[in-house]
């Protein structure tokens, strides 16, 4: 402990008291200063996470340092529109979204030599990245709303004719039309 009372901040560089001390990796923190760099929510020792002399919440680290693409998400279930641009993060641009152009929707029409194709993109589907829906195998990447876009699961999906779409487009193209089918609480719809 150097002369004049403690060590020093790992953030603000001044004296750290014993009443006010937080400790990780080897050095002192006030527990004011002991905080996410990016989001700067307060941190503890079950939700720091270090890198060199940076302190980051478990989330804003992952978001930086972690593994990026298909598969990992922000964890349980959760859904981000985030792309990281406020930590320094280049968001990669994504293949436009193109409906089946399958005019062939059977099943069997689309095995090809034993292999399962996709009916959004016409290519093979290996097992690693196969997900069933509609009587179908799709690419994990393929299998997403033939109207909006948005991925699906197999519990938030409506096939008809051989394609995909999520319960609200598919309520809205297929379901029923006039007074009284609204979209919302209360809505009014009124189609002519």
């Amino acid at each position: 402990m150097p002369f004049g009372g403690g060590n020093k901040c790992g953030c603000c560089q001044k004296t750290v008291y014993f009443a006010e001390e937080v400790q990780c990796e080897g050095k002192s923190w006030h527990k004011s200063c002991f905080r996410c760099m990016v989001c700067k929510k307060n941190l503890d020792s079950t939700t720091v996470a270090v890198h060199v002399d940076e302190l980051y919440c478990k989330s804003c680290y992952g978001k930086k340092y972690g593994p990026k693409g298909y598969g990992f998400g922000g964890g349980a279930g959760t859904l981000s529109m985030d792309t990281g641009e406020g930590l320094g993060i280049k968001p990669e641009e994504q293949a436009p979204h193109r409906p089946t152009n399958n005019p062939n929707a059977s099943k069997f029409a689309q095995k090809a030599a034993g292999s399962e194709v996709c009916p959004r993109c016409g290519k093979t589907v290996y097992a690693a990245e196969k997900v069933i829906g509609g009587g179908n195998s799709w690419h994990k990447g393929c299998f997403r709303c033939a109207k909006c876009g948005k991925g699906l699961e197999s519990t938030t999906l409506a096939d008809r004719d051989g394609e995909i779409y999520c319960k609200g487009c598919y309520a809205k193209n297929f379901g029923p039309k006039g007074f009284g089918f609204g979209q919302g609480a209360g809505a009014l719809a009124h189609s002519q």
